[in-house]
This record gives C-alpha cells, sequence and structure tokens, in this order.
C-alpha cells in the first residue's frame, strides 16, 4: 500500500475580480483530474512549468488546500476526512518545506521558536527537551545550535531555507512535500540543499515529494518523476524512463531546454 495515495484530485480558482470589484465566475482549473502514488521511503519528483498546478497539488497532499474534489489516503487513512485529535495526528506525519526561505520564517521570532512552533502546536516535549531536540536538528540540517537564539535576518537565504528544513522535522515526519526549495537560492547554494535534502532522507527515513521546474535537480534526487502539465499528470515513470525514453513531447521539450547540473556531494 503506497503511503501517499491520490485519487483524482480536482482543483479551481476564481479568475479574479471584475472591473466593479466583484469575483468573477470565471474559474481556472489549476488541478485536473490527477492521481498519484507515493511509496513510503521513495523520492518522487514533479517536474513543470510554472503555472502548471504541481503548488497547489502538493499543497492538497498536506491538506492545506481543500481539493473540489477526489481523495487523498495516507498511510491508509482517509486525510480528507480526518478532523480535530485524528487531523492533528495525521499533521505530525506530513510537513512541507516552502519555496522562498525569507518569507517562509517569521521575522519577529528567534530561530528557536521558529524550529520549535511545530512541537509547540502539536503538543510533545516541553522545556528542556524541546530545546534539546531543536538543537539536534540544527545539527542534522548542518547548523550550529547557538543559531537558535538569532533572528532570520541576520541568516542567508540558504541558512534560513536550513533552518525551514530543521522546522519541518522537528515532528519527525514519514513525509515531506518540497516546493521548489531552491528555486529562490542561487544554484550552488541549492546543490548544497538537495545534497542535505538526500542525506536527510537516510537519516530519517523520509519520503518525498520533491516539487520542481528544474529536471536536472529532480533528475537528481528522485526515485521517480511525474511530469505536469496545464493541471495534469502527463508521465510518470522511473527516473531512468523518463531521462531516457520520454513518452509525452512535453517531457521531451523540457529535457531538451534544460542544462546538465552538477550537484556532487559536499
Amino acid at each position: 500500500m503506497p503511503l501517499v495515495q491520490a485519487e483524482h484530485l480536482v482543483k479551481s480558482f476564481a479568475r479574479g475580480q471584475n472591473v466593479f470589484g466583484a469575483v468573477s465566475s470565471d474559474r481556472v482549473l489549476a488541478v485536473d483530474d490527477v492521481s498519484l502514488a507515493i511509496e513510503a521511503g521513495e523520492t518522487v519528483g514533479l517536474v513543470g512549468e510554472s503555472g502548471s498546478g504541481k503548488s497547489t497539488l502538493g499543497r492538497m497532499l498536506v491538506r492545506l488546500i481543500e481539493p473540489d474534489s477526489g481523495e487523498v489516503r495516507f498511510d491508509g487513512r482517509d486525510l480528507l476526512a480526518a478532523s480535530g485529535g485524528e487531523l492533528r495526528r495525521l499533521r505530525r506525519e506530513i510537513q512541507i518545506i516552502f519555496q522562498d526561505p525569507y518569507s517562509s520564517l517569521d521575522p519577529r521570532m528567534t530561530v528557536d521558536q521558529i524550529v520549535c512552533e511545530p512541537v509547540a502546536i502539536h503538543g510533545g516535549e516541553s522545556g528542556d527537551g524541546r530545546k534539546q531536540r531543536a538543537a539536534k536538528m540544527m545539527r542534522a540540517v548542518g547548523m550550529d545550535g547557538s543559531a537558535l537564539r538569532r533572528y532570520p535576518h541576520e541568516f542567508s537565504g540558504g541558512q534560513r531555507q536550513r533552518i525551514g528544513i530543521a522546522r519541518a522535522l522537528m515532528l519527525r515526519p514519514k513525509f515531506i512535500v518540497a516546493d521548489e526549495p531552491v528555486s529562490a537560492l542561487d544554484v550552488s547554494v541549492g546543490a548544497q540543499i538537495v545534497n542535505l535534502l538526500r542525506q536527510l532522507q537516510k537519516e530519517f527515513q523520509l519520503t518525498y515529494l520533491f516539487i520542481s521546474h528544474s529536471l536536472p535537480v529532480v533528475r537528481y534526487l528522485a526515485t521517480r518523476i511525474a511530469v505536469m502539465k496545464q493541471g495534469k499528470i502527463v508521465e510518470v515513470g522511473t527516473t531512468e524512463q523518463i531521462v531516457a525514453a520520454p513518452r509525452h513531447e512535453y517531457t521531451r521539450t523540457l529535457l531538451a531546454a534544460t542544462p546538465k547540473l552538477e550537484l556532487a556531494a559536499n
């Protein structure tokens, strides 16, 4: 049984307001009848151009966005039907890493408060135990525990993304959606973050949905690749299959348009 099973997900959004300020009845179909299975321990790369629906799909899988229709099952449980204590338990096992490390961290909070926030919300260790776990997670992402006393503006973009990853790890999740986690970083820093994610997957037995517009990055990290275009998944296969023998013309176009990227371990 897959760890994550999405069936026939559909999500549309209002196109916007008209000149009189009223919300238009016209809607944009962001995700159009998408089904996707993710096995425990694997990394599925979700790739496509901006506006293809990738982030919307990812956020539905962690229930940050409610679908118009369809089903999401996590570890055999109906995520969309869960509420109260059951939903809180499920949320401990599902986390997201956001695209922009500059806007995803509250500048008014110390790193300690940011990293410990999930535990404060969902319950668990308190006091010294929580601080010890936060320091451990900071070390796991390659940062010193002394950073916990500082504020986000004191760090670079790559360091902020590491802080966001430490926060996502605090509840010891099984599944992480990484939503374009390196697109706001320069290439060398992004390569370090991708290598870190690979290392953490082994250390913490994580399952990833890695969302990106960059096929070279996805090729390096993912065991399978799903290609998304205009709200639909047009092709799914192992990384080797997608790279060596893509079946869909859109996939061939993406491969032809992207250069090779060196992501040697640091």
